[in-house]
């Protein structure tokens, strides 16, 4: 992907850019209005915001027609043009209560190969941004785009590639690509972004010698974001009486970069308690005077003297100091510079010219976010770690960052650390160079390393929270892992519960993953713990239910015949669970009497068939089960006791001891 464009996450709930560049959004304040969880990002949310801001491009209608018509559509287009952004609006139209929208991500890591139906539920919204491919990559993708089509539309899915402009395209595909074009109207780019941010539409409906200049000349889609989202910040930093015209002339000054000016105050600051302040005012930049006053005196003690030896009353007080540093404290108590984006410019002045700054920033970074002060909310701690990392970022230092996010997390780091890992991590996933370095590094951990406790439960919450929404694949490989490994909780397995949870198509990938990991009992402990029958047996969304799959019946059996294995086998406490989850499965065949039910009993009488010299004892644990299950239903149920009967009967003809019994699917219980 390309390394120009920087991401910016300002707070939990900010539209984070994922795509190739054509598409940059911040919220702003009214993302604070209604605060959700910290670090939960819902992709239906980010292109509602998409949807929001959206002029449609030259040729959107005919996109819609050929993904309605087919399926599949091809977009094509100059960078620039709004093509990713049409993407996923193209995408958020076709929402339906089944299926999900989900980011492909041919040839990393754990990603299924682009012709394996496995990789589409019916329903799905699928879109391949390969916008920024290189030629191999495009080339390979290609390659397994008729048969992934081709699910799609068994499927009834719908599938948006964005395709890299001037690349070669087979001409069976020819059909399904349109070539995007930029808006007709760059003006009313500009103005339905700033009326979605909030600027009173009599601000923004006059003419403005700034917007006119700038507007000039043809502009990507990303660069008029990026000077409406400019413009909103402006209006909410202005001074009394500034109207439209002002809050675009700030945001002229800002585009035009202020690192020149930024090094010749820092030049004229010799003392170390001027670039402290200074410091910490763009690292906390809004953040309450009280909290930019104790991380001032946090960073002198981290890197110098102090002013300990001067009389307190002989210090020059805050307001004056911030008057030295172009910053002021407004009527809210918050500090900001008086001019835009100074903050920016002053971080990447001390982090590219002071390179033996950078651990100490780190470090005290660490102490502001531990810091007991009732100005230091979670919006607050968000934007100083979003800040830091996003450092780390441009300056291409993606491992630092990761190595970071895991020091601060060593034993007994308390819950502030944690979080601060969490957001360090989010920063590095978002970000459109680096987001693929995070994904395998968060792999390496989960696989492989010695976690601590603290730094064990930021993955499992990155994964559930930052990881899944837009590609679940990875986040239930890496959740796995967690799970199969952790001691003393289940927060992994809990997350990978809860994943799998609302997904057949994940349900069905983690069967098989287990079946083919060779089921340690870290592996049969998870299997007991995803395979309630329920789901397995729901035909609400297909006319045929998961266990009617023969892929999922093998995984099942291959799975059943290690926890049957360990029921007979291992100590008590081992056994209850697996025996737990039979009587499980017997219950519900019981209450779901018929062939729907029957193919249950298959599944467990098949699976211990397979014990081996287990055999006998596992047939007599799944009787055993079905008779306690029997005892346990109100009034001696006579379901249960004809399950009962019926399980017996089938044990039998396993062992050779009766006549054959046609099993549920061979009579057409499959339905």
């Amino acid at each position: 992907m390309s390394t120009e464009h920087t991401t910016w996450v300002e707070g939990a709930q900010s539209v984070t850019h994922t795509g190739g560049g054509d598409i940059h959004v911040s919220l702003g304040a009214a993302a604070h209005e209604h605060r959700k969880p910290v670090f939960r990002q819902l992709p239906d949310d980010q292109l509602r915001w998409v949807r929001r801001v959206l002029v449609n491009p030259v040729n959107m209608g005919r996109a819609r027609t050929t993904l309605e018509e087919t399926g599949t559509v091809i977009l094509d287009g100059a960078p620039g043009s709004g093509r990713t952004a049409a993407a996923r609006v193209l995408l958020r139209e076709h929402h339906r209560p089944v299926g999900a929208f989900r980011e492909l991500l041919p040839g990393e890591q754990d990603e299924l190969p682009l012709h394996n139906p496995a990789l589409v539920d019916p329903g799905d919204r699928l879109l391949l941004d390969l916008a920024s491919a290189e030629a191999g990559l495009w080339h390979d993708a290609l390659g397994g785009l008729p048969a992934l089509r081709r699910t799609v539309h068994e499927r009834r899915a719908h599938l948006v590639v964005v395709m890299p402009h001037g690349g070669a395209l087979d001409p069976d595909l020819q059909h399904y690509r349109v070539e995007i074009g930029p808006p007709v109207s760059p003006l009313e780019v500009l103005r339905r972004h700033l009326r979605a941010h909030g600027v009173p539409h009599e601000q923004f409906l006059r003419n403005d010698v700034t917007v006119d200049e700038f507007l000039r000349d043809r502009k990507p889609m990303r660069e008029i974001a990026d000077l409406a989202d400019r413009i909103r910040r402006a209006r909410e930093s202005a001074g009394p009486g500034e109207e439209f015209p002002a809050w675009c002339a700030a945001a002229k000054r800002a585009r035009a970069g202020r690192r020149a000016e930024v090094a010749a105050m820092v030049a004229e600051l010799p003392e170390a308690s001027q670039r402290a302040l200074l410091i910490a005012v763009s690292m906390l930049h809004g953040a309450h005077a009280d909290v930019v006053h104790r991380a001032t005196a946090l960073l002198l003690n981290a890197v110098g003297p102090s002013e300990e030896g001067i009389p307190l009353l002989q210090r020059k007080d805050l307001a004056q100091r911030l008057s030295e540093i172009s910053a002021r404290c407004g009527p809210d108590g918050r500090v900001r510079f008086t001019e835009l984006d100074y903050d920016s410019a002053v971080r990447a002045h001390f982090w590219n010219h002071m390179p033996d700054l950078r651990p100490h920033l780190s470090t005290w970074a660490a102490r502001v976010v531990e810091s007991n002060d009732p100005h230091l909310v979670p919006e607050v701690r968000d934007g100083l770690v979003a800040r830091l990392a996003g450092e780390y970022l441009r300056t291409g230092r993606a491992e630092a960052l990761a190595a970071l996010a895991e020091r601060w997390n060593t034993q007994g780091a308390g819950r502030a650390r944690s979080e601060a890992a969490v957001q360090a991590l989010t920063c590095g996933l978002a970000d459109p160079a680096h987001g693929r370095h995070f994904r395998e590094r968060i792999y390496q951990w989960s696989a492989y390393r010695q976690l601590t406790a603290e730094f064990h439960h930021v993955l499992v919450q990155v994964c559930a929270d930052v990881l899944a929404p837009d590609h679940p694949d990875h986040a239930l490989i890496r959740l796995h892992h967690l799970a199969r490994r952790e001691l003393g909780t289940v927060r992994a397995l809990e997350a990978l519960c809860n994943l799998t949870a609302g997904s057949r198509r994940l349900r069905r990938r983690l069967l098989d993953r287990l079946a083919r990991g060779g089921l340690p009992p870290a592996d049969v402990a998870i299997f007991l713990r995803v395979s309630d029958p329920a789901p397995l047996m729901d035909c609400s969304v297909t006319t045929r239910a998961l266990i009617d799959e023969e892929e999922v019946r093998r995984s099942l059996i291959t799975c059943w015949r290690a926890a049957l294995t360990e029921a007979v086998s291992q100590p008590e406490g081992r056994r209850a669970a697996a025996r737990a989850e039979i009587r499980r499965w017997l219950h519900w065949a019981a209450e779901n009497a018929g062939d729907r039910g029957e193919v249950l009993l298959d599944v467990l009488v098949e699976s211990a068939a397979r014990c081996g010299d287990n055999r006998g004892s596992a047939f007599a644990v799944l009787y055993t089960s079905a008779r306690q299950t029997e005892c346990a239903s109100p009034d001696g149920d006579a379901h249960s006791a004809r399950t009962t009967d019926l399980l017996l009967q089938k044990i039998g003809v396993a062992q050779g001891l009766g006549p054959a019994v046609p099993s549920a699917s061979a009579r057409g219980g499959r339905s």
